[in-house]
């Protein structure tokens, strides 16, 4: 495992876990495309129903799970800044620009992007998003205020921005919307239970768990009858219009990763798998003739569960095992 991602891993791993409320301190070591490593700290609040809109300052490293206003204030040049947005996974993201005081033609900018990315890694992967890369980026100084609202298509995305003049930035407002059939996510824990629908649409869908887990699949409907099996040198269930496979791997990025199982027949009853990578993927490759429909549950492994990995080393391969 390359030792970059692993550190990368270990601070989204810290940050979802205060995302919980397990820790108020997060140290986050982050390598966007053009910065190798950045190091910054967040406090992290979520907004109760009912309170008054959330307000504070925005750090040039940031992530924020919350709903509320926040403003970026630079006090010296502020080169290589991004924040992170999250939020449940039956929500999108909307993000306002409220006001922006940067410079473009000194080399400014402001950034949105339509998902997340690191170390030049993209999550939803290319072949799941339902835009071109070219528009999964809106950036400010080419749009200016005729974008003032950017919906995310899921429940993460993301800004980048440079500000160079100290007094300049901008304030942005963060909400979110209900997602009816969520495709595309991100989870905010090592736990939990979710169930993914495709409503005779034409897309893949995947569901990332950024830590090794036990997910177990206790309903699945497809659109056709075929098998099960793990994934060795065959095809497996490639080629078949609708299945949803298991996948594992060390970065961010689903197209990349290695697939563990297939699986390509409707069932009822728990199929349980354990995956020792840093980042677990459930995804659906839909057809668009049916409703493709697959209920699971997920817990992280336990450390001891990862010190004597059967077959391969957990290291090459991960962890698998039915």
């Amino acid at each position: 495992m390359a030792p970059t991602f692993k550190l990368q891993c270990h601070f989204i791993l810290i940050y979802l876990m205060a995302l919980r409320g397990e820790s108020r301190y997060l140290e986050l070591r982050e390598a966007v495309d053009y910065d190798p490593f950045l190091l910054f700290s967040a406090n992290l609040k979520r907004e109760l129903p009912g309170e008054q809109l959330y307000r504070r300052a925005m750090r040039c490293l940031d992530m924020l799970s919350l709903q509320g206003q926040f403003t970026f204030t630079a006090d010296r040049p502020q080169l290589h800044c991004a924040a992170f947005f999250i939020a449940e996974p039956e929500e999108f993201i909307t993000i306002h620009y409220e006001l922006v005081s940067i410079d473009c033609e000194s080399g400014d900018f402001l950034k949105v992007f339509d998902g997340w990315i690191l170390k030049g890694e993209k999550f939803p992967s290319s072949q799941d998003h339902p835009l071109p890369m070219t528009e999964r980026y809106i950036d400010f100084c080419e749009s200016g205020l005729s974008r003032r609202s950017i919906r995310s298509s899921q429940n993460v995305a993301m800004i980048f921005f440079r500000v160079h003049e100290p007094g300049n930035g901008f304030t942005l407002t963060i909400k979110t919307d209900p997602n009816l059939f969520p495709c595309n996510v991100i989870s905010q824990t090592p736990n939990g239970r979710f169930t993914l629908v495709v409503p005779h649409k034409h897309r893949n869908c995947s569901f990332s768990i950024i830590y090794p887990v036990v997910i177990k699949i206790s309903d699945l409907t497809l659109g056709n009858l075929n098998g099960l099996q793990l994934k060795k040198s065959s095809a497996g269930c490639v080629g078949i219009g609708d299945f949803v496979e298991l996948l594992g791997g060390t970065g961010l990025d689903p197209s990349k990763m290695m697939t563990l199982a297939d699986l390509c027949y409707p069932f009822h009853g728990p199929a349980q798998m354990k995956i020792g990578c840093d980042n677990t993927v459930l995804r659906m490759v839909s057809s668009g003739k049916h409703v493709n429909r697959v209920t699971f549950e997920y817990r992280q492994l336990e450390p001891y569960e990862l010190e004597n990995p059967n077959g391969n080393s957990i290291q090459e391969f991960c962890l698998s095992t039915l």
